[in-house]
């Protein structure tokens, strides 16, 4: 069973934007959001050990000074901006 849904009052930018995905993916403006939403509210599982040797690897390769709590809050506070 399907149902349809209307969007109103998209921003110009998100359209272009999503008109922009439907033809690199070679779908309809509704086909790319609902592969979108689906790809969004999809369950996601996390391999934890996989993601622990990332976090190890990434590590081996800083050379730089330890950084502190507070310069990596400040980073991601600059990149939220």
């Amino acid at each position: 069973m399907s149902t349809s849904i209307t969007l109103k009052n998209i921003p110009e930018r998100l359209y272009k934007r999503i008109r922009m995905a439907a033809d690199r993916h070679h779908r309809s403006l509704n086909s790319e959001i609902i592969a979108r939403l689906e790809e969004i509210l999809a369950p996601h599982t996390t391999d934890v050990e996989a993601s622990l040797r990332r976090a190890r690897q990434l590590r081996e390769r800083y050379t730089g000074p330890p950084l502190t709590l507070d310069e990596i809050q400040a980073a991601l506070d600059r990149k939220r901006r």
